[in-house]
């Protein structure tokens, strides 16, 4: 059964329905459970001619103005082996409204090896292909067989593989042509039942052994990301708010020989620098400002504990944007989507 939530006079309250708590207001909001209750709920609201937004948890959505429509929450459930080879691979396809962490930690429990080194990234498993999730050295597409999606025009129901999706860093096709025409259903993982752990990551191999297992890299993720980002139950946050910039060979020598610490990682394109090394070395690390702060231990991480505006954030935002082109010459990229 749909749960609609509306009030003719007054409009219904977002703050609960995304990790920056922004006090912002829809006109409407519907949770769904089933595919053919998301079907039903957009189609109402294209029959009503307002805009529809489907949110899962809201951990990667600054709400900068009110938002004059329809809101989806997303709380379709489920999670369902396919395949579960007894020496190779299993197959398991997921609900995009079941909460990530929790399916990470299921899949340690069962010693399936691919996504522990994405251990609590806030937010529902249908974002995790939007955004192309990662950390610490592994990327979810690379564990990602195909997505199930809802076409919002035709209302069919579509199978995309892998290569379809267009995947690169912190970036997929659902966030470029196929955002708002396309609503992710489910995702099919395909995960390891033997394999080796990646600890390719700096605060990973300084923290564990080369014989380390499934459930210690798990462990020690948690516990790293514990230490320096707050849960946003507790500090509201949207986790990284800005995307690590990457440069080419040229400029990463002007910068490296002016700043000899600057931390980068070489790539194909050029270099990634370390959007966190910038922005602590601006000195934004723990400044506040209007109630809005960068996190005095993850200088990537936005935090509102004051329930503040989504536009005194994206101030924020924007200043820091500014001040580092102005520093460095470097164009910092904002993660989370910006609803106006």
């Amino acid at each position: 059964m749909i749960d609609t939530v509306q009030n003719r006079d007054r409009w219904v309250d977002l703050s609960q329905h995304n990790s920056l708590a922004v006090p912002a207001k829809a006109r409407k909001l519907i949770k769904v459970c089933s595919r053919q209750q998301m079907s039903s709920a957009i189609a109402k609201a294209q029959k009503s001619g307002r805009p529809f937004l489907v949110l899962g948890e809201g951990s990667n959505t600054v709400f900068v103005d009110d938002y004059d429509g329809v809101v989806i929450i997303n709380q379709i459930k489920g999670i369902e082996v396919l395949r579960a080879d007894s020496f190779a691979t299993v197959s398991v396809k997921v609900a995009a409204g079941e909460n990530w962490h929790q399916f990470v930690t299921s899949c340690v429990e069962k010693q399936w090896y691919g996504i522990e080194n994405l251990a609590l990234i806030p937010g529902s498993v249908g974002a995790a292909p939007i955004q192309n999730i990662g950390a610490y050295g592994v990327e979810v597409k690379d564990v990602i067989s195909c997505v199930e999606l809802l076409d919002t025009v035709t209302h069919e129901v579509l199978v995309i593989d892998n290569a379809d999706c267009e995947f690169s860093y912190r970036e997929s096709r659902f966030k470029r042509d196929w955002s708002g025409n396309k609503v992710v259903l489910s995702v099919t993982f395909k995960l390891q039942r033997e394999g080796a752990v990646c600890l390719n990551y700096p605060a990973l191999t300084k923290r564990l052994g080369s014989d380390s297992s499934l459930r210690d890299v798990f462990d020690a993720i948690v516990s790293i990301r514990s230490e320096k980002l707050p849960l946003p139950e507790q500090i509201p946050n949207a986790g990284s708010f800005f995307k690590n910039p990457i440069v080419n060979a040229e400029q990463y020598r002007v910068l490296i020989k002016t700043y000899p610490s600057m931390v980068a990682f070489e790539q194909a394109a050029g270099y990634k620098l370390a959007a966190a090394w910038l922005i602590e070395n601006a000195g934004w690390k723990g400044r506040e400002l209007n109630g809005i702060a960068v996190h005095q231990h993850q200088a990537l991480v936005l935090i509102n504990p004051n329930r503040k505006s989504g536009k005194e954030i994206e101030l924020f935002a924007r200043s820091i944007q500014k001040d580092i082109l102005e520093r460095y010459n470097v164009n910092l990229e904002i993660e989370p989507r910006l609803i106006k």
